[in-house]
């Protein structure tokens, strides 16, 4: 499993990738993804992953995203996570938080941060299998989750 940039080669495939139907009001589709990475170039950080030459998902990364009124409370994490309806279950996801939380360190960060929808069927219980833990917090009546990298 590897990640790569998106490319002017690989982008309309990125563009096909679709979760499971039922998994549409968790997550934005790609298209949108990349926008706010147009947008939010200084911050975002979107990536690709592919098993071998199978593009199995997509993922994006946030960085130095002030939090609230507290300048110091600068935070990184998960920002999307799609994984393709037909790939998932294999470990993808896993790789990707993985990846993401290396890059964040290697950025000097010590936290990953993500927020999940708190429906049933939602991602908490993959979250919280991966270390995740609540913050007690919310962002737009998600659930915040950390991660701590030490």
């Amino acid at each position: 499993m590897r990640l790569e940039k998106v490319t002017p080669t690989n982008y309309a495939a990125a563009l096909a990738l679709s979760v499971h139907p039922d998994q549409g009001d968790l997550v934005a589709p790609v298209v949108k993804s990349l926008a706010e990475a147009y947008v939010y170039p200084d911050h975002a950080w979107p990536r690709l992953i592919y098993d071998g030459d199978r593009l199995v998902g997509f993922v994006m990364a946030f960085f130095d995203i002030k939090w609230n009124d507290d300048p110091a409370d600068l935070r990184s994490g998960l920002w999307r996570l799609n994984i393709a309806a037909d790939a998932q279950g294999h470990g993808y996801g896993r790789f990707a938080v993985g990846a993401v939380s290396e890059e964040i360190r290697a950025r000097g960060g010590t936290r990953t941060y993500v927020s999940w929808n708190p429906r049933t069927g939602g991602p908490e219980e993959f979250y919280l299998k991966l270390g995740f833990r609540t913050t007690g917090e919310q962002s737009g009546g998600q659930t915040v989750g950390v991660l701590d990298l030490g």
